[in-house]
């Protein structure tokens, strides 16, 4: 390093802004996600009835045919939620799920029977035969037989299909008196009406997350009733239930449905008090998370359930709800990042001056509170040891992609060289965000923005383009100029699709913006550069 020049009196104060509200944003953050929010108190704690799947450990999932759940398993569940449920909803007789009637009945609850059907026709018949004859050994205990979940929504078979297995099982529970239905979401009880004349009642899925225009919390309630009466006037005289409806806990947000324990607990909270407000028959989705699900419907999808894996109630039914209780965390994380940041420059001498030392602690805080909430986003997200790898994989990079990039932007306020070898550097971050926005852009809907990984990155960048000495006249390659021009459109595609709903996406877009903005920094001045060069050549 060598002394030279000191930065523009007008562009250091705004990598001076852009490093302090990059790590005020960050401590505000974590500051936030520990206050205490108040939610509406609940009625009462116990619920009518909750869907109940048993798959919650590591590696346990209905998808291997070969699963099966003991009935000493069933029972401490059993036993656990009949503290707070009249009722649990199941949704297959195999996997040894046909011993809930008998062992719900020992603890005083009854059962929403399900019998699950997809495209395989046997065994489809095996889960009907296996249905009836559960529901005919235990009539007393069963609130009613649900025959297929949403097959129509996955398109797995025709109406008229499923009207011949609903009235198969009618035909055989007659003598029982037990009540057959089917579920699915309220759109396609609207496009096939003709299912309501092969069932007792009519059962309802309504989650205002998962909407094809989704409900913000704060108006779900509304639209759950808006739904139901809609519902019940469309079907006159026929009994209506809502057979599942809930709120996720963690993942994607979805415009201005955002998946938060707060909201879930707000929204079960608030749906409580209506159900009782108009007597309806109802099943919340659901006892227990499901990590599972997480193939099928991203982060999302494994965190619904009122009780954690561990069996362990997520909030309670009164008072203030804390979304994050190790927010200090946060703040620890930031106080490391900075030491680690400090020891990373300091022990090169021109680094010991003071806009050096401050600028250093600024970027490492900023950078570790970031990686911490990427730390906190994998703890929900990861699901297996490879993603676990690969993502810590990814921290790594970007620690120490920040760490090269805060002593750059060190050096530079305070005045001396050193050496540039960030744009191989730049270009491969550029490439992976630009790879990453084209799954956003095309196969977005279960996947979260990964934040915590490009912020740092982009920033650091973005500095070090804008303090670059006057005399920088490196034009950037044409693969960076090219990505550059397309990084803030794929990202404005996303915010777009959110309808600018969506706060992540905004995040997202200055991600890109910042990236992209690196470089366009770099294009314009070393184009300034060449035609100054070409017009003292002519003058010469």
């Amino acid at each position: 390093m060598s002394p030279t020049s000191s930065p523009s009196s007008r562009v250091a104060p705004i990598a001076w802004l852009i490093l302090v509200v990059a790590m005020v944003a960050g401590a505000l953050w974590w500051w936030r996600m520990g206050r205490p929010v108040p939610v509406p108190d609940a009625p009462t704690a116990r619920i009518a009835c909750v869907s109940y799947a048993p798959f919650r450990k590591a590696g346990e999932t209905p998808l291997d045919i070969h699963a099966f759940v003991t009935p000493e398993r069933i029972d401490a569940d059993l036993k656990a939620l009949s503290e707070r449920f009249d009722c649990v909803r199941t949704y297959s007789q195999s996997f040894g799920l046909n011993a809930v009637p008998e062992i719900a009945q020992k603890y005083g609850m009854k059962v929403l029977m399900g019998i699950w059907l997809g495209r395989d026709r046997k065994f489809n018949d095996n889960e009907v035969a296996m249905g009836i004859a559960t529901a005919k050994a235990h009539p007393e205990v069963i609130r009613g037989v649900i025959v297929g979940n949403e097959v129509l929504l996955r398109g797995e078979q025709s109406p008229d299909a499923l009207i011949a297995y609903a009235r198969q099982v009618r035909t055989a529970l007659k003598d029982t008196h037990v009540p057959v239905t089917y579920a699915d979401v309220w759109e396609f009880w609207l496009r096939y009406p003709q299912m309501a004349d092969a069932v007792d009642y009519i059962t309802i899925h309504i989650l205002p997350y998962w909407e094809d225009e989704p409900v913000p919390p704060e108006a779900a309630i509304q639209h759950v009733a808006d739904v139901y009466a809609r519902m019940k006037a469309r079907f006159p005289g026929r009994a209506v239930m809502i057979g599942e409806t809930g709120w996720p806990s963690a993942g994607r947000q979805r415009r201005a449905a955002s998946a938060s324990l707060v909201n879930e607990a707000r929204y079960l909270r608030d749906f409580l008090r209506y159900a009782g407000s108009v007597d309806m028959p109802y099943n919340v989705i659901e006892a227990f998370d499901q990590p599972w699900k997480r193939a099928q419907e991203g982060t999302v999808g494994g965190y619904w359930g009122i009780f954690d894996v561990n069996a362990k109630p997520k909030f309670s039914m009164e008072g203030p709800v804390t979304e994050e209780p190790n927010w200090i965390v946060g703040w620890y994380a930031g106080a490391a990042g900075a030491l680690l940041f400090l020891l990373a420059g300091l022990w090169r001498r021109e680094l010991r001056l003071a806009r050096s030392v401050i600028a250093l602690a600024l970027a490492g805080s900023a950078t570790a509170m970031s990686l911490a909430w990427q730390g906190r986003r994998m703890i929900y997200d990861c699901r297996n040891a490879l993603e676990w790898g690969l993502y810590g994989v990814l921290c790594a990079v970007t620690l120490l992609s920040a760490i090269y990039l805060a002593r750059r932007v060190a050096a530079l306020l305070a005045g001396v060289t050193f050496p540039a070898t960030d744009r191989r550097l730049r270009f491969l971050w550029m490439f992976g965000l630009a790879f990453y926005d084209l799954l956003m852009v095309f196969d977005g809907r279960y996947r979260d923005f990964p934040l915590g990984l490009f912020w740092p990155p982009a920033v650091g960048f973005l500095i070090v383009a804008l303090m670059q000495a006057r005399d920088n006249r490196v034009l950037p390659i044409v693969e960076e100029r090219f990505i550059a021009c397309f990084l803030p459109l794929l990202a404005a595609v996303s915010v777009a699709q959110e309808i600018g709903l969506n706060p992540s996406t905004w995040l997202w877009l200055g991600v890109n913006l910042a990236t992209a903005g690196a470089v366009m920094i770099d294009w314009r001045r070393a184009g300034r550069g060449l035609h100054a060069h070409q017009a003292q050549a002519a003058h010469q």
